[in-house]
C-alpha cells in the first residue's frame, strides 16, 4: 500500500482562507447575475427537481437567504466557501499523486487564481458546487487506485449520488473513468465488490432525483437538447480555446504536463483517458466548454507534482507564472474595475457573469415607470410578462407584483390570471405580444448607463392592451427552454 506524503496544511489553508476572504470582500460588486435571480425564485418553490436542473443550488440559495439575509453578499457566502473547499481538494489530489508540500501549495495557489474558480466562487452558480463534487470524487478514486484500499469506491459512490442533486453532469466524469479502466486498466478494479457497492450507493442516493426525471418525462434531456440546438455550434467553436482560458493559460500548460504524468503511471492511466473521452462527448453533444473543468483540475494537480520533481528552478518558475495567471484571473473574474469604465475593457466580452450583472436597477425602474403611468384600476390588474428568467427574477426580487414568464421552470408558475387584460411586456418579441394582445406600444428602452453591451442593454418595454384569448388557452405557447 502506497501512502501519500504529509499534507501541507498551513500553506494550503492560507491560500484557501485568502481566497474566501477575497471573494467575500468583493461579493457585493456590480449586481446579481441572472442565474442568481432565477435561483432565488426557485428557492421559493422547493421541489425534488426542476425542468432545467436538480434541486440543490436553488435549495442552497434559499438557505443563504434564511441564514445570511436576502442580500447579494449573503447569497454569495456559500459559493465563496465552496471555492475555498475546492482549493483544499485539489491540493489533496496533488498529494495523492505523490506531491509534497511544494506541489500541494502550487496546486492550491493555481486553482485559487484560476478565472473559472474565481467566477464560481464569486457567484451563486451550479458550477460553484459542482467543481467540489467532481474533485472529491476524483480524490477518492485516486485513493482507491493508488492506496490499494478499494473501500474508497464506496466514498466515490456517495459523492456521485449526492452530486446528482446539483447536476447530472457527474455522469460524464464516470463515463470517462469507466472508459479508461476498460481501455487501459487496471481492469481488475472492475471486478471489485467495493466498486459495485459504490455504484449501488450512488444509485440509491440518486434514486429520488432520477425518479423525478422519469415521472416528469426526462425534462433535463429535453433541456440538454434545447441547449445543444441553441448554442451547440458556438460551444464547439469555443471549446478548444476555452480549455486554455478556463483557468488561465499557465494552468493549461501545467495540466498538459500533468496528463503525461498520469499516462505514464499504469495505476492511474485511466484518469488520463477520462479527459479526452469527456472532451469528445462534450463536443459531440454540443455541450458547454466548461463541462471538462473538473478534469482539467485533475491534470493540473498532476502537473504540479511534475513541476515539484523538476527541481528548484522549475518550481520557482511555475510559482511566478501562476502568480501572473492569478493576477489576470482576479482582474477578469472579480468586480474590481469600476463599473463606469467596465465597457472600455475586454472584461465584458470575456466574463459573461460580469457582463450580465450590470443594469438591473435601471431595468426595474423602467418597468415600474410604465406601470406607474397606468390609471389605478388598470394598474391593479396589470401583469408583467418577461421572456427570460433573469428579468423575471429581478422584478420578483424588487417586489413587482404579478410577474410571469414562460422560460424554463417559470412556465409552471403560470398562467397569468384572466384579469390580466393589460400587460407590461419585456423581452417577449413581437409575435409573442401580437399573438395575445390587440395593441402593443413601446413605452421605454433600457439603458444601463455605463455602455456595457449585455442582454438588458437596448431592451424595450411595451404596454399591451386588448386580450385576444384566455390565458389558460394561450399559456402553452409561451413555454420555451434555453
Amino acid at each position: 500500500m502506497d501512502l501519500p506524503p504529509p499534507p501541507a496544511r498551513r500553506p494550503v489553508a492560507a491560500v484557501s482562507g485568502a481566497l474566501v476572504a477575497l471573494l467575500l470582500l468583493t461579493s457585493g460588486g456590480y449586481g446579481h447575475h441572472r442565474d442568481e435571480l432565477y435561483f432565488r425564485v426557485l428557492s421559493e418553490h422547493p421541489a425534488w427537481g426542476y425542468v432545467d436542473q436538480p434541486p440543490l443550488t436553488p435549495l442552497l440559495a434559499g438557505l443563504s437567504r434564511a441564514v445570511f439575509g436576502d442580500t447579494l453578499p449573503g447569497l454569495r457566502v456559500l459559493p465563496a466557501l465552496a471555492a475555498g473547499l475546492l482549493v483544499v481538494l485539489v491540493a489533496l489530489v496533488a498529494r495523492e499523486l505523490g506531491g509534497r508540500a511544494t506541489a500541494q501549495t502550487l496546486a492550491a495557489f493555481g486553482t485559487a487564481g484560476g478565472v473559472y474558480t474565481l467566477i464560481a466562487g464569486h457567484t451563486m452558480l451550479t458550477v460553484s458546487f459542482d467543481l467540489p463534487f467532481w474533485t472529491a470524487a476524483i480524490l477518492f478514486t485516486l485513493r482507491a487506485l493508488l492506496r490499494g484500499q478499494p473501500r474508497w469506491w464506496l466514498a466515490v459512490g456517495v459523492v456521485a449520488g449526492l452530486a446528482t442533486y446539483n447536476k447530472l453532469l457527474i455522469a460524464l466524469l464516470f463515463a470517462g473513468l469507466a472508459a479508461g479502466l476498460a481501455a487501459v486498466g487496471p481492469r481488475r478494479v472492475l471486478a471489485s465488490p467495493w466498486l459495485w457497492a459504490g455504484a449501488l450507493a450512488a444509485a440509491v442516493l440518486a434514486a429520488p432525483n432520477l425518479l423525478y426525471q422519469v415521472t416528469n418525462d426526462w425534462p433535463q434531456l429535453a433541456m440538454a437538447e434545447a441547449l445543444s440546438a441553441d448554442e451547440g455550434a458556438e460551444m464547439r467553436v469555443l471549446f478548444a480555446p476555452m480549455q486554455v482560458l478556463l483557468f488561465g493559460p499557465v494552468v493549461a500548460v501545467i495540466a498538459a504536463f500533468g496528463w503525461w504524468r498520469l499516462w505514464r503511471d499504469r495505476r492511474v492511466r485511466a484518469a488520463a483517458v477520462a479527459y479526452p473521452v469527456a472532451a469528445a462527448a462534450t463536443l459531440a453533444g454540443g455541450g458547454r466548454f466548461d463541462y471538462t473543468g473538473g478534469l482539467i483540475l485533475l491534470l493540473f494537480a498532476a502537473g504540479c507534482v511534475s513541476a515539484e520533481a523538476a527541481g528548484a528552478g522549475r518550481r520557482r518558475s511555475a510559482g511566478v507564472a501562476l502568480g501572473c495567471n492569478a493576477v489576470g484571473g482576479v482582474l477578469l473574474a472579480l468586480p474590481l474595475v469600476p463599473v463606469t469604465v467596465l465597457a472600455s475593457t475586454p472584461i465584458p466580452a470575456i466574463n459573461e457573469v460580469a457582463r450580465e450583472s450590470v443594469g438591473w436597477p435601471r431595468f426595474t425602474a423602467a418597468v415600474r415607470g410604465v406601470l406607474d403611468t397606468l390609471p389605478p384600476g388598470e394598474r391593479a390588474r396589470a401583469i408583467v410578462l418577461t421572456g427570460s428568467y433573469g428579468e423575471h427574477g429581478e422584478l420578483v426580487r424588487a417586489g413587482v407584483p404579478r410577474v410571469y414568464s414562460g422560460h424554463n421552470q417559470l412556465h409552471a408558475y403560470g398562467p397569468p390570471p384572466e384579469t390580466g387584460t393589460v400587460a407590461v411586456a419585456v423581452n417577449i418579441g413581437r409575435r409573442g405580444m401580437d399573438f395575445q394582445y390587440a395593441a402593443c406600444e413601446e413605452r421605454a428602452r433600457i439603458d444601463n448607463g455605463v455602455g456595457v453591451e449585455n442582454e438588458l442593454q437596448g431592451m424595450t418595454v411595451h404596454l399591451c392592451r386588448g386580450l385576444r384569448q384566455p390565458w389558460s388557452a394561450a399559456w402553452p405557447r409561451y413555454r420555451h427552454l434555453s
